[in-house]
């Protein structure tokens, strides 16, 4: 699949000229990016235990 916007117009989206800004924590480095990722999916996890499933209440209400 082609882009529809040339390359010149796509790399200047992102300014990838720059080093990384890094998190330490004793032994441990991590990008600031991974960081994001990471808390956005221990987030998206605890809410797919907290929230009920769709419609549970529904299957709940007809096996009474």
């Amino acid at each position: 699949m082609r882009s529809v916007l040339p390359p010149r117009l796509l790399a200047a989206v992102f300014n990838l000229n720059h080093p990384a800004r890094v998190l330490e924590w004793h032994f441990i480095k991590l990008s600031l990016a991974n960081v994001v990722v990471i808390g956005v999916m221990l987030l998206v996890f605890a809410l797919a235990i907290i929230l009920p499933f769709p419609g549970a209440k529904r299957r709940r209400e007809q096996r009474r």
